[in-house]
């Protein structure tokens, strides 16, 4: 058992019990934490003492129950009982001794020890080993835990290959990917993950992106695209030019939120770590009362019934349960949200999802794309085509978004149209020729200009539309529009079910903010914000005294996702400025993910209170009957070790859960 110390457990030198420790390997690596070549090896050495253990003490159990006059007694019986206890008392002992004399006194080791060896003290050998052999399978499965949650966490972020293959012309050298430089090219087969972040040189390539996003569905990229480290190729071989450096890659910055997730604990984690620094040395000072005190007190005083008790106590009295699963909780909260392509950056934020009662959220790049499309074309006495192939043509002569969506609309339909005469009317739009007929198009300011009637509708519609005059005649329009993301409905039907409020901030006009809220439902929606007052929107709500989270995507968004109580930043599109600050990044920029983040959160606090409750109902009934003498080392065995493996499976739980 001794090894299992060394690779995932260290003494809390605040509340001398075992802890996880969960380390990260910022390199690529096959290891896993343990010292060992396979699953099935790691299993047998990490069992292995306890196997031995347990064989010995089930034989002299027989020994005693069925040959008691043998030649199993005196020092015979003591010693097997001693060498029965040797392979999981010792590493133990040792655990004990160390903390003593690192000045870490109160220590479960140290309770363990007294335990037992009281035990052996009063002759219940039996007891005293079995005490031992359960909680040495008691940290085995617990280190089994903590291997599994890491391991789930690891799936996302050690997806980085260690080598790559670099092409020099046409020839092609492998080489480690830390080495690799920015603007070396990478050649990238079917199947192979991509090692650094770079621009796709190839026309076109589809990534299995799940490592980043946590969605599995294909994602096809075209050329001079990034593409980022951990996707997965999933056609032709395709050329991807180096542009960030290893240790700098999206997927690292991941591993590095993740990594700092760990350290930042909730503050129900924070209160039983203050607690058992209390807790521990009480429990001992009262188990040295229950063995002593009685003696004042009773006349038939037995020195063994009462030490038999104090150590029932001890043993029962140990906090693994709390230590080890509230933290596990978290971890496994953290894991389970990473798999789901979401990154909280402390367990703190778990507890804090799960109280949020409004959300706040940005207009653009968060409920929609944040990308201008066509999103209706009406011709008037004109074939559609033509009317999209002249007002496209007449839009390759400008730079305008609103014009570059007509254009893609167009798909190549005004190539060969003859564009010339092209006047550019500042504040209304366009005038020129197309295939010799005079195009205006432009805001209905231009068909005022030029006393053009247009349909009266189009006044009253809030989005972008573009009016198109063919020789001085009405021909129709082109309403453009940011498209709504396809889950953003949901997302809002989502957060409404659990009661959350939801309010819509943007710098939009607020005729398109309303339509925008109007179609999502959205609680509360405002709209001609600028930063500042976005910040004083979010201001106005915290004077209510509710827990706020904000979801942004731009840099303009960072000061207020900063002053939420929970800021989450849209990280696939996000500014790198948006995702420092905020406490919550969601990698694949789904609003849906959103409500995801607050089940998770509040799954994890519920687990993680029916930890504490279970473990302090249950010892709490067992302590009682140990101290008058009404529950053997048996009964107090399951109280702490029994308690803790429960603890621990329903922490790994969530790890299992879908969301």
């Amino acid at each position: 058992m001794e090894q299992k110390y060394d690779a995932k457990s260290k003494i809390d030198k605040q509340t001398g019990c075992c802890t996880v420790d969960v380390d990260y390997k910022s390199e690529h690596s096959n290891d896993d934490g343990h010292d060992h070549s396979s699953g099935n090896d790691s299993l047998i050495k990490m069992f292995l003492p306890a196997i031995i253990s347990f064989v010995l003490l089930l034989v002299a159990i027989g020994f005693d129950n069925y040959l008691p006059q043998t030649w199993f007694t005196g020092w015979a019986r003591i010693i097997w009982y001693v060498v029965a206890y040797f392979p999981v008392g010792f590493p133990v002992l040792k655990e004990a001794l160390e903390s003593i004399r690192k000045g870490e006194v109160f220590s479960e080791f140290l309770l363990m020890s007294i335990a037992t060896i009281g035990a052996f003290a009063i002759g219940e050998y039996p007891e005293g080993v079995a005490v031992m052999l359960f909680y040495a399978v008691g940290e085995v499965f617990q280190t089994l835990a903590v291997q599994r949650a890491k391991t789930n966490i690891k799936l996302l972020l050690d997806q980085r290959p260690d080598e790559a293959t670099v092409m020099n012309g046409e020839n092609a050298t492998i080489k480690k990917a830390s080495e690799i430089t920015i603007g070396e090219i990478i050649q990238l087969k079917p199947g192979e993950k991509l090692a650094l972040d770079g621009k796709l040189l190839s026309d076109t390539a589809s990534f299995n992106t799940a490592a980043l996003t946590g969605e599995s569905k294909p994602d096809t990229k075209q050329k001079d695209e990034t593409v980022l480290a951990g996707m997965i190729n999933l056609n032709t071989v395709v050329l991807v030019e180096v542009t960030t450096a290893y240790t700098d890659s999206k997927l690292s910055k991941i591993l590095e939120m993740v990594q700092e997730a760990t350290a930042k604990k909730a503050p129900t984690e924070l209160f039983i770590r203050k607690f058992t620094k209390i807790y521990t040395p009480i429990v001992v000072l009262l188990a040295i009362a229950i063995c002593l005190l009685p003696i004042l007190f009773l006349d038939d005083y037995a020195f063994n019934d009462w030490l038999y008790r104090a150590l029932i106590f001890l043993v029962i009295s140990c906090p693994c349960a709390l230590v080890i699963s509230i933290p596990l909780g978290y971890f496994g909260g953290i894991g389970a949200a990473s798999k789901n392509g979401i990154l909280f950056k402390g367990s703190n934020f778990l507890d804090l999802m799960a109280s949020i009662q409004v959300v706040v959220m940005d207009k653009t790049g968060t409920l929609t794309k944040g990308v201008f499309k066509v999103q209706k074309v009406v011709a008037v006495e004109i074939p559609e085509a033509e009317l999209v192939k002249y007002t496209a043509a007449l839009e390759t002569k400008s730079t305008h978004p609103v014009g570059t969506a007509i254009i893609e609309y167009a798909k190549g339909a005004e190539k060969n149209a003859t564009v010339t005469a092209v006047e550019e009317i500042a504040g209304h739009g366009l005038k020129g020729k197309v295939d010799g007929n005079e195009i205006l198009a432009g805001n209905v300011k231009l068909m005022k200009k030029f006393n053009i009637s247009y349909d009266v509708e189009i006044d009253n519609t809030p989005f972008t539309i573009i009016v198109i005059a063919i020789n001085q005649k009405y021909a129709g329009y082109f309403l453009i529009a940011d498209e709504i993301k396809e889950d953003a409905k949901e997302a809002i039907q989502s957060l409404h079910k659990i009661n959350v409020k939801t309010v819509m901030l943007s710098g939009d006009k607020q005729a398109v903010v309303d339509a925008v809220a109007k179609e999502l439902n959205i609680d509360q929606a405002y709209g001609d914000l600028l930063p500042e007052n976005k910040v004083e929107k979010v201001e106005e709500l915290k004077l209510q005294n509710l827990k706020i989270a904000f979801v942004g995507d731009g840099v303009n968004d960072a000061p207020v996702v900063a002053l939420a109580d929970a800021g989450i930043a849209m990280g696939g599109l996000g500014s790198d400025a948006t995702i420092e600050t905020a406490d919550i990044v969601i990698q694949n920029d789904q609003p849906v993910k959103i409500f995801t983040a607050i089940s998770i959160g509040k799954q994890t606090k519920k687990i993680v209170w029916q930890n504490i409750t279970m473990a302090f109902v249950v010892k709490g009934i067992v302590l009682i009957l140990g101290a008058g003498g009404l529950a053997t080392m048996w009964e107090a065995v399951f109280a702490d070790v029994g308690v803790a493996l429960l603890a621990i499976l329903n922490a790994v739980r969530i790890q299992r859960m879908k969301f």
